[in-house]
């Protein structure tokens, strides 16, 4: 009876690790559409880092692959997890699913815990996991678009812009990812830290100090090295950028510099400066821009 007891555990045990990385039709989010299908907390790394974890929804009309639109938060490279700015986004996300995208949301580690290239080399890690397992989560890997929101979308244009050169430090351990990103959608993304406003000031603890472990006038070199507009070429994906005219964190002109580069460079982009709006918010949210986005990527993911 003891040998029958300690299989019966082991077997519970064995069940319920399988099931933390099962689909499930509960998102934690409760504005997904009915149906949408979960997989949560996927580990992309092989680690034990809660910063290593995504998230993948699938729509609840079932195919054989789906697009995908790969999420990532904001929060200063230092704040904030796999489900920040979903809550202020709420119908653009629901509208993903609807339109029949997947959408991965992705953690990574925060600049208190490990300065930049930490974020990046997480991105691209957590992307490749994507790639390489799109078979199992039933995702398309031939069509990856990026999606971020302020520190998010400073990394999702860094990774767009950057994934088609060979830039060893961005990789774990330096090996260049597969996949590729036919689209990106920067939210008040932060494009060049040397003429981002406030990163001329001396504090230790502000976000881009933290992220870059020097003071961004200090170290041209590692700016210029973790700014997007440094990879822009004729060779990148299309662009949607959208900032606020009010954004008291980002100054758009940093969402028009990229766009300038963008078109310098014969890559197509769209830029929106909605007016009055602040760094974030429900604004951003609304109908007319959730149409751009649609259309966007309906004509490159689709």
């Amino acid at each position: 009876m003891k040998k029958i007891a300690q299989n019966l555990l082991i077997a519970l045990i064995s069940a319920l690790s399988a099931s933390a990385y099962a689909q499930t039709s509960s998102p934690k989010q409760p504005f997904f559409p009915k149906g949408t299908i979960l997989y949560g907390d996927v580990n992309y790394a092989g680690d034990t880092l809660k910063k290593h974890l995504l998230d993948i929804y699938l729509p609840p009309v079932a195919k054989e692959s789906y697009p995908v639109i790969i999420w990532i938060h904001g929060g200063a490279w230092m704040l904030n997890d796999k489900y920040a700015d979903m809550g202020y986004m709420q119908k653009t996300v629901q509208g993903f699913i609807d339109n029949g995208y997947a959408v991965a949301s992705i953690d990574y580690r925060w600049s208190t815990t490990a300065p930049f290239p930490a974020q990046i080399q997480d991105c691209n890690q957590a992307i490749e996991f994507l790639y390489q397992n799109a078979s199992k989560y039933k995702l398309n890997k031939d069509k990856f678009g990026v999606i971020g929101f302020s520190a998010g979308g400073h990394l999702a244009s860094l990774l767009a812009l950057s994934n088609n050169n060979n830039i060893k430090q961005f990789y774990p351990e330096g090996n260049k990812p597969h996949f590729k990103i036919k689209l990106a959608l920067d939210f008040y993304g932060p494009s060049n830290f040397l003429s981002l406003k406030g990163t001329d000031v001396n504090d230790p603890k502000s976000p881009v100090s933290l992220l870059l472990g020097a003071y961004a006038i200090d170290r041209p070199d590692l700016a210029n090295i973790a700014s997007p507009v440094t990879y822009v070429d004729k060779n990148d994906p299309p662009f949607l950028i959208v900032q606020g005219e009010k954004d008291e964190s980002v100054n758009y002109t940093q969402s028009v510099l990229l766009s300038s580069y963008l078109k310098l460079a014969g890559v197509k982009n769209e830029i929106i400066i909605v007016p009055n709006a602040p760094h974030y918010g429900v604004m951003f949210d609304a109908e007319e821009i959730r149409k751009r986005v649609f259309y966007f990527m309906d004509s490159y993911l689709k």
